[in-house]
């Protein structure tokens, strides 16, 4: 009996090893993977990379950033209107919109299980609210004509945010 389980347990293993090894049959998908990355390997290798020597867009974006940034950036909001098309006025803010899919934190974090690997699972913000992953709104820091207070306020149409006021010839109502 010693015997037969001695010569047994190196059969099993050889033959878990050929099961393994069995080829399993590609999706299409996988397929279709594998023709886009030679693809783009022959894009590449003919192509390479642009020859930016300036980097003109980058700075220009490092600019707008820093821009942005400033302490007491005030700002005016004004609505697009869908009918005409033109602007309305719609108050005096602090800095520019921000979208109101944009979150503080990153919305997705790695979860390790132990039997399948890592998965990406949704992560709450401080707030411990799910953002969506695109919302039609942004919000802006209203300055309250009626007095001094900057309060957040939420805006569904479309909305243009100018450092200067603009031209009243761009407005459906000029002031």
């Amino acid at each position: 009996m010693k015997r037969y389980f001695s010569w047994m347990i190196p059969v099993a293993i050889c033959s878990m090893f050929l099961l393994s090894s069995c080829a399993v049959k590609k999706s299409s998908d996988d397929i279709q993977r594998e023709q886009q990355e030679k693809i783009l390997e022959e894009g590449s290798a003919q192509t390479g990379m642009p020859a930016i020597k300036n980097f003109r867009e980058k700075k220009i974006l490092k600019d707008i950033l820093e821009l942005r940034d400033q302490d007491g950036l005030v700002t005016y909001t004004y609505i697009v209107s869908e009918v005409t098309g033109k602007l309305i006025f719609l108050g005096q803010t602090i800095g520019y919109g921000i979208p109101y899919a944009t979150q503080y934190t990153n919305p997705q974090k790695l979860e390790w299980k132990s039997s399948h690997g890592y998965y990406n699972l949704p992560q709450a913000d401080p707030n411990g609210l799910f953002a969506p992953a695109s919302a039609e709104g942004t919000w802006v820091l209203m300055k309250d004509p009626n007095g001094t207070k900057v309060v957040p306020l939420y805006i569904e149409p479309r909305i243009v945010v100018s450092p200067f006021k603009l031209p009243n010839s761009l407005l459906q109502n000029p002031q």
